[in-house]
């Protein structure tokens, strides 16, 4: 038994070397570190939510303990994993970053916890998407900082506790419905971020434009944030790819006719809408005469996914009121109408 766990042992040491070198690539992948806010004051919107993690940091900074685990919900790209970063280095403690569907066994999770420091901050993206074999690993780590795992299998099956340095968890989900109960309710805190304001979109665009080194108009700058969904890594991502174009084919400055002409391009018209939310809109008003008309149904008309619709397409659709919810289904509304400039039928009117 003394061999088979110091065999167990040294396979977590090999993952934990494994870890470290894979752990920061996806956060890279979502968001340009270069554009990341690196504190709170640079941190634009969101600000009853940096309130109170301001106050639940500085209440465990007087007690001397690393905050309580901390779940953070809400649409792709509001700032879940910079809010993370902040916080670590708020408390002066490392970051660990990993995702849910990346936890595949007991024994990868053992990896990362068993490798962190005291204090330290585990960042895990899409929890939501943990196994049930993970989740459950995790939860007397969360409570009493150990993990209890099986070695072996069958009447020698042997439980082996591996006690776990005092971390703070900080998940992030978009889907907060799709957690087990028993998983969020093992987290201190939770916190759901919404959809940024113009005003806050544009604060951001003008720090991002500095950061980038490009010079930017007014009028494009509003074109650009009226066009950026309310979510600034869209909004970041925009201005990226207007950049581009300005610098290619106008003078490196960004005005109001190579912001259009750019927007444009890349098929993404003056309210932000993409070829898939317009076809989205042509299908519902064409094919079901402005619904209502059923997810399902929506996604086959469409050719796309029920969870692409549902996390991407339809909250912006729906911010904008141009697609309503009702007991039978979605239906578009006379905005809709108007916007693919057909005339809304009477029962709108």
């Amino acid at each position: 038994m003394l061999e088979k766990s110091n065999l167990f042992l040294k396979n977590i040491n090999n993952l934990n070397n494994q870890g470290k070198k894979g752990s920061q690539a996806p956060v890279d992948d979502i968001l340009d570190s270069t554009l990341r806010p690196k504190d709170w004051e640079n941190y634009v919107g969101q600000d009853k939510v940096k309130q109170n993690l301001k106050v639940i940091i500085e209440a465990a900074q007087q007690r001397k303990e690393s905050p309580e685990h901390l779940l953070l919900y809400g649409n792709p790209g509001l700032g879940k994993t910079t809010l993370a970063y902040l916080i670590s280095q708020e408390i002066g403690a490392d970051i660990r970053i990993t995702s849910g569907p990346a936890l595949e066994r007991s024994g990868d999770l053992a990896a990362i916890l068993t490798n962190l420091t005291e204090g330290s901050v585990l960042f895990v993206d899409e929890i939501h998407r943990l196994s049930r074999v993970v989740e459950e690993c995790l939860y007397p780590a969360m409570e009493e900082f150990k993990l209890n795992l099986i070695l072996g299998k069958g009447p020698m099956a042997r439980i082996m506790e591996l006690k776990v340095p005092r971390f703070t968890l900080i998940g992030a989900t978009t889907k907060l419905a799709s957690m087990s109960s028993p998983l969020r309710s093992r987290f201190g805190a939770t916190f759901g971020l919404n959809f940024y304001t113009l005003e806050d979109i544009q604060k951001i665009l003008t720090r991002s434009s500095r950061l980038l080194n490009v010079e930017i108009e007014d009028p494009a700058l509003s074109i650009i944030a009226k066009t950026a969904r309310f979510t600034p890594r869209v909004a970041n991502h925009l201005l990226r790819r207007v950049r581009d174009f300005a610098q290619v084919r106008g003078q490196g400055i960004i005005t109001k006719d190579s912001a259009q002409n750019s927007l444009q391009s890349v098929e993404i018209d003056e309210s932000g809408l993409t070829n898939n939310d317009q076809r989205i809109l042509e299908a519902l008003i064409h094919k079901f005469a402005g619904g209502p008309v059923g997810l399902k149904t929506l996604a086959s008309a469409t050719a796309e996914e029920e969870d692409t619709i549902l996390d991407i397409y339809e909250p912006y659709l729906m911010r904008l009121g141009l697609i309503a919810l009702t007991p039978r289904g979605r239906v578009a509304t006379k905005l809709a109408f108007e916007h693919l400039g057909l005339k809304p039928p009477s029962r709108l009117l």
